[in-house]
């Protein structure tokens, strides 16, 4: 008996060092063991089995395991050494895994200097608290950096590292073209989201989106070009009698396939009031252009209720033509909805349709 646990535990460190921790469906018949990779069978970490390997350099874990932020605030991402060997680099990368090619390196730094890389590089420098201090600053957030960032301690042919999660703090909004719904490429979509001062959402974003209580029943792009939408009221048209959750589509072809999209924003550096009136489109942008600002973009009026519980019981024109209203505080007279959101009348005719305007500056 002793016999075999050893040579399991000698297979399930062998298969660690070769598939860096991946997770596998393995059967065990009691005299063999049979190893898939994961295609929607029941897991297991193969390296919770092996002993953990405890770091030398590096303090792991990292004193804070998740750093979360704003949109245009600073953030440092924690890496401190247990003890400094005479030659060494640290490597701060940013982990991306639908990334090809080389690595985004961030930052490499020595004992003496360190030099920044990539379109991160311009915001990014060491903390340097203390001597063991290879922490990572990243100063004016931008809706992108969200994600895994990797500090590597290289010395000679040693390595080890420790990864911290970075999360920007902000709202998802499904976002629809004002010619019908499903009508976004990919490409088109990302476009879409970024007109409206946003950016494609992560699939983990649009999930704890998902746990604060959006639903939606029509599918819609995400960063990573796989299609999802999120359901907690269950209906006929929305996945039947399946339980609430992401109902997902998988990949989709980028250049033919047509849905919505799921934007993210986050805090916006200005504000947003409303202008009271019975406004055409381009009397609105006019409205707001005596008030020294321009009509607000969807993903502003959503930063402004997500962040300032903005409330505005009145519909209003936005920039991209379409017209809507936040609630903060539901009332049976806005809109008649238990739950609080941004509400929305669609793209009305710019002529004929009269409402007020929601000003940004």
């Amino acid at each position: 008996m002793k016999d075999k646990q050893g040579i399991l535990q000698f297979f399930f460190h062998l298969v660690c060092s070769m598939y860096a921790c991946s997770t596998f469906h393995v059967l065990f018949d009691g005299m063999s063991i049979w190893l898939q990779e994961n295609m929607g069978h029941p897991t297991f970490n193969l390296c919770l089995l092996a002993e953990p390997t405890e770091l030398k350099y590096l303090i792991e874990p990292p004193v804070y395991a998740e750093v979360s932020g704003r949109r245009g605030e600073n953030v440092t991402l924690p890496c401190m050494l247990r003890t400094k060997p005479h030659h060494y680099k640290v490597k701060w990368t940013k982990l991306e895994p639908e990334r090809t090619g080389p690595e985004n390196i961030v930052l490499i730094s020595n004992s003496r200097a360190f030099k920044t890389y990539g379109l991160l590089g311009p915001r990014a420098s060491l903390r340097k608290a203390h001597a063991m201090d290879a922490s990572l600053q990243l100063s004016h957030l931008e809706l992108g950096d969200g994600g895994g960032y990797r500090c590597q301690l290289v010395n000679g042919i040693e390595d080890e590292s420790v990864d911290v999660t970075l999360t920007i703090e902000g709202v998802v909004f499904p976002y629809q073209s004002k010619n019908g719904r499903y009508r976004f490429t990919f490409h088109e979509a990302k476009q879409a989201c970024a007109e409206q001062d946003g950016t494609l959402a992560s699939y983990n974003q649009l999930y704890r989106a998902w746990t604060e209580g959006l639903d939606w029943c029509n599918a819609g792009w995400l960063r990573d070009g796989t299609v999802h939408y999120p359901i907690i009221q269950l209906r006929p048209a929305c996945g039947g009698a399946l339980l609430p959750g992401i109902r997902s589509y998988g990949p989709k072809d980028k250049n033919h396939d047509r849905f919505d999209a799921f934007c993210f924003t986050s805090l916006a550096s200005g504000s947003i009031f409303f202008v009271s009136g019975s406004f055409s489109f381009v009397q609105a942008q006019r409205a707001c252009e005596q008030q020294g600002a321009d009509l607000a973009l969807v993903g502003q009026l959503y930063s402004a209720w997500r962040f300032h519980s903005y409330d505005q019981c009145d519909g209003g024109w936005l920039k991209d033509g379409s017209v809507r209203f936040p609630i903060s505080h539901p009332r049976e007279r806005c809109g008649g909805v238990p739950e609080a959101g941004v509400r929305s009348f669609g793209f009305p005719d710019q002529k004929t349709h009269v409402y007020g305007a929601y000003c940004y500056r």
